[in-house]
């Protein structure tokens, strides 16, 4: 007898529905990131520090810190270049990318090999246009850095300063006119850099090039112009 409901019990529960099993949820699909293009010289490339000490890293780091999904950028430069060497980089590089933010620093070298004003008003509009282009054509997600005023480096000891400063005024006067006639926004950093004079720890150990301190400054200055025309 025992036996027998045994067997009817577990004939019952065989029998029974049983309950669907739970899928776990899937997650929600990650935000695309947003992308960035970095276009200069050796300021924008970081010469003589780490890659994660470099301005444009440091201000995309910033930027997800601040619940902003940017990618890494991209960076077009390297340390010596014009604006025409930028330019012709740029197009050997063959990149045909459109991304949501563009950043542009030139002209340094352009002043320190005694290239005319002219000149470098001539090849920065061109820039410009570029820097345009690679942001969708969308003049309001492009900024400019101005140029920093190498002058104040150790690098510089010995030199007329006082010449090279107004020299970087003047270059930083055409982009700052030609960003005026392009709608685009200009950051001006130099006041930064000159305040680092006799500051060692704003230089790498090179002692022309700036440091992964002072280029955190640089990015602190950018990051709410960055989010505002992300914002756009």
């Amino acid at each position: 007898m025992k036996l027998l409901l045994i067997i009817t019990s577990l004939l019952l529960a065989c029998t029974r529905p049983q309950p669907e099993p739970v899928m776990p949820a899937s997650p929600a699909p990650a935000p695309p990131s947003l992308t960035y293009l970095a276009l200069g010289d050796s300021y924008t490339i970081g010469e003589s520090v780490s890659e994660y000490e470099r301005w444009p890293v440091q201000l995309a780091d910033r930027l997800r810190d601040d619940r902003i999904a940017v990618a890494a950028p991209d960076i077009i430069a390297r340390t010596g270049w014009t604006t025409a060497e930028l330019q012709e980089a740029i197009q050997q590089s063959g990149n045909q990318k459109t991304y949501d933010l563009v950043s542009l620093l030139i002209g340094v070298n352009n002043q320190y090999r005694g290239q005319s004003q002219d000149r470098y008003r001539t090849e920065f509009r061109a820039l410009l246009q570029t820097a345009i282009r690679f942001a969708g054509k969308r003049a309001d997600r492009v900024f400019v850095l101005s140029i920093p005023d190498w002058g104040v480096s150790p690098f510089a000891a010995g030199r007329d300063k006082a010449s090279i400063a107004r020299d970087i005024d003047a270059f930083n006067a055409i982009a700052q006119d030609e960003c005026r006639r392009a709608n685009v926004v200009y950051v001006d950093i130099t006041p930064l850099t000159r305040q680092a004079a006799d500051n060692r720890t704003a230089f790498a150990y090179d002692g022309l090039h700036y440091s992964g301190q002072q280029m955190k400054l640089w990015a602190d200055k950018v990051l709410p112009v960055a989010k505002a025309l992300l914002a756009r």
